[in-house]
């Protein structure tokens, strides 16, 4: 399944939320990494057809999804960034409301949430309430229902938002596996959701997106862009003000000081090797770059 997204933008009255924005994705896991209010939940609206741009166009394997727009909603598995539940509902009750939405019934709509439910772990509570589930039993349960129709595209809005490091783990090797025969697009503000997992990666800025490459595309081109420096909290309190800090760490009465900078910040200090997270951080927390400059690579 291939996804074109192009020129794509969005105007709510004077406010410009997208600006041109163009990619495409095949098979596999695509991240979309930006700050909350970058543009991403509006461009995951637009995909899943909750709302129309004002502006450009998204294809399906070439074709205009307005010319086959209930091909392409029946194609669509969505997990929204929070679930509502009704306080009644169990988990099975939540997945057979959904399959009926979808227009699954009978046996087969039972089979499709046994396997589902089996896959994400959740056989043992699938009669409880949802509203007492966590937060990632939640999140299980979201992925759950969004695979109820076999989508061929499955989108997800921050789905780790609120969740425990073992829960985004977790839910993280979730997606995973259900990106083998997939298109996924990941949207996520957390560089660890999609470090390990995504084919590609764009960053969106102010409803800009840069260019679009492999989370090693991005790291190799940071380096000579990180830095480690040795310094006291006293001095630390100064130079955080006018760097980019991406980590801390106390060493006896100093401390060890990652910087993220174009230029070597000081004759001591010593390269280090960059990651995706400094990349995210060079991108969006640069100082003095112009605002909605795209991430060359």
């Amino acid at each position: 399944m291939k996804v074109t997204i192009e020129n794509v933008s969005k105007s709510y009255g004077k406010k410009q939320a997208l600006k041109g924005v163009s990619f495409e994705m095949e098979n596999g896991v695509y991240g979309l990494l930006g700050p909350n209010g970058a543009g991403k939940s509006t461009l995951i609206r637009i995909l899943v057809g909750v709302m129309e741009a004002s502006g450009g166009e998204v294809y399906m394997n070439g074709r205009n999804r307005k010319s086959c727009a209930r091909e392409y909603r029946s194609k669509i598995g969505y997990l929204p960034q929070s679930l509502g539940f009704y306080p009644e509902f169990s988990g099975l009750d939540y997945l057979r409301y959904v399959a009926a939405l979808k227009g699954l019934a009978g046996e087969k709509a039972e089979q499709k949430i046994t396997d589902l439910v089996n896959q994400v772990h959740l056989t043992e509570d699938i009669r409880r309430k949802a509203i007492t589930y966590s937060g990632g039993m939640k999140r299980r349960l979201g992925i759950a229902q969004a695979l109820l129709n076999d989508p061929e595209i499955l989108i997800l809005d921050e789905p780790t938002a609120g969740l425990d490091p073992h829960e985004r783990i977790k839910f993280r090797n979730l997606v995973s596996i259900f990106s083998r025969d997939r298109t996924v697009l990941l949207s996520t503000h957390i560089v660890t959701d999609i470090d390990s997992i995504s084919k590609q990666t764009v960053m969106i800025k102010e409803g800009k997106v840069g260019r679009m490459g492999t989370n090693q595309s991005f790291v190799e081109a940071m380096n000579g862009k990180v830095w480690l420096m040795k310094m006291t909290v006293d001095e630390l309190v100064d130079f955080q003000n006018s760097r980019i800090i991406s980590n801390v760490l106390p060493l006896g009465d100093r401390m060890e000081v990652r910087v993220v900078s174009a230029e070597k910040p000081a004759k001591d200090a010593e390269p280090a090797q960059p990651n995706l997270e400094d990349a995210y951080l060079y991108e969006f927390e640069s100082i003095g770059r112009a605002s909605g400059e795209a991430f060359q690579i």
